[in-house]
């Protein structure tokens, strides 16, 4: 099943009742326009290319990931390719605002949420690299 890259989700396919091979005649008897098997092959090799960078992301994900991450620094500001959704309480979400404000108003950083979210999962990815099982992490999750 081939994805789309920028939706990460099936691609479509052409409905059967608008799809018409460049070989079938058009309509009242009339021959295809000589540029739809151009552009059938040029659909197809588009076509082609989606499918080999869903494969290429697919290897990438299956890769295993280095070990020793504990120098692993956030992205910051900059553009980003890749997005995850992410359901808080409006109780979290009220701490995240008064963090990123206070962050302004005591410490002189003008940061965007996503970027408090991005330095916060480094850290604690990185402390559950170097600490493991005594990791904030993991016992937050285990509930101790």
């Amino acid at each position: 099943m081939a994805l789309s890259p920028s939706l990460g989700r099936p691609a479509e396919a052409p409905r059967p009742e608008t799809a018409r091979p460049a070989e079938q005649p058009a309509a009242d008897g009339e021959a295809a326009p000589a540029g739809a098997e151009a552009a059938q092959q040029q659909a197809a090799a588009e076509a082609a290319r989606r499918h080999a960078a869903a494969e290429e992301q697919a290897d990438a994900a299956r890769r295993p990931r280095p070990r020793n991450r504990a120098a692993r620094r956030p992205s910051g500001r900059e553009r980003h390719d890749e997005k995850i959704t992410v359901y808080v309480s409006a109780e979290e979400l009220m701490d995240l605002e008064h963090a990123r404000l206070v962050l302004r108003g005591e410490h002189g950083l003008a940061v965007d949420r996503g970027r408090v979210v991005r330095e916060a999962i480094s850290v604690v990815l990185a402390d559950l690299e170097q600490r493991g099982e005594a990791s904030i992490l993991v016992r937050r999750l285990r509930g101790r």
